[in-house]
């Protein structure tokens, strides 16, 4: 959903109108503009995943200030996670100061009073999840804040936000959209968990969102054909007969998940710009398949069309 593009909002209006969209996506904080109205430009975007929802903002210089005074107002327990897709962000809460940006992470807790800014303008995106989905003690939550960077899990999870928020807005209309927002969120609560350091907490969660985060570890490596059993084993520190068991117990077979992730990879690519001009072979090789007849073969079980039937008619043919 789009919350404001300043493009069709007056110049004068352009900060107030900020300032409401902020609010609306958020919760009741201090919204600061930095730029004279003149200068200033804003595209927001607010896009439901079940409980959860990405936010993601584009603008001239600004900063957001939650004092006491607004953590006592009624709202929801939400903590948000986010990353700079451009610019640098400074953050403060709880005694921790943050440059985020690159591949930084950063863990907002709404329930705390907390800053942020950025000088320069820039891009930053985030998922917001309610307390009651991540179901974690505050406390752990909050000692989590500074020490996102610590956990083995940062990268997996800032490479699956990037892809999230993204594509929002597509992956928001798919059948599947409420459970991709609970798979971030075990994502994040997992992160939150290990960065923590509860050791207790961090073994249950660990076990908890295991399949969840073999799942997401797969559709982030489709493409390397050295992608088996054994290195995704290997990754996760179970043994391959614990893999096997973790797919069998929730009724799903290891090998369909990643060759059902790869098809679906290859069949979006198909009807892509660049895909229409790549030959068949070329994408299956690209999509992780080592044997474009196999792929082929595969594509039309699954398809009921052959990858050249879908290259050449897409989802409108």
């Amino acid at each position: 959903m789009l919350l404001l593009d300043t493009r069709t909002v007056p110049r004068a209006e352009r900060g107030e109108a900020f300032r409401a969209a902020m609010l609306e996506a958020s919760l009741p904080c201090r919204v600061e503009q930095r730029t004279p109205p003149e200068r200033m430009h804003a595209l927001m975007h607010l896009v439901p995943l079940g409980r959860a929802a990405v936010f993601t903002t584009d603008a001239t210089p600004f900063g957001l200030v939650r004092t006491p005074r607004h953590v006592q107002q009624e709202g929801p327990d939400v903590v948000a996670i986010a990353y700079q897709a451009a610019g640098c962000g400074e953050y403060t809460q709880l005694g921790h100061e943050q440059l985020v940006q690159g591949r930084d992470l950063m863990l907002v807790d709404l329930t705390a009073p907390y800053a942020f800014g950025c000088a320069v303008g820039g891009g930053s995106r985030s998922v917001m999840v309610p307390h009651e989905q991540l179901a974690l003690p505050v406390d752990v939550i909050r000692w989590a804040v500074p020490r996102l960077r610590a956990s083995p899990l940062h990268d997996l999870v800032r490479r699956h936000l990037e892809e999230v928020c993204g594509r929002a807005e597509q992956l928001a209309g798919d059948p599947g959209a409420a459970s991709l927002g609970t798979a971030t969120a075990e994502l994040v609560r997992a992160l939150i968990v290990s960065a923590a350091g509860d050791d207790a907490l961090r073994r249950e969660v660990r076990e908890e969102t295991l399949l969840t985060r073999v799942r997401v570890y797969i559709g982030q490596h489709l493409t390397d054909p050295a992608l088996t059993p054994a290195t995704i084993a290997a990754a996760h520190n179970v043994s391959l007969r614990q893999l096997y068991r973790l797919f069998s117990d929730a009724g799903l077979s290891l090998e369909q998940e990643v060759i059902g992730q790869r098809l679906e990879l290859a069949r979006a690519q198909l009807v892509s710009p660049a895909g229409r001009r790549r030959s068949i072979a070329a994408t299956a090789r690209a999509c992780g398949f080592s044997d474009a007849s196999h792929f082929t073969r595969r594509f039309r079980a699954t398809y009921a069309l052959t990858p050249r039937e879908w290259q050449r008619c897409g989802p409108f043919g």
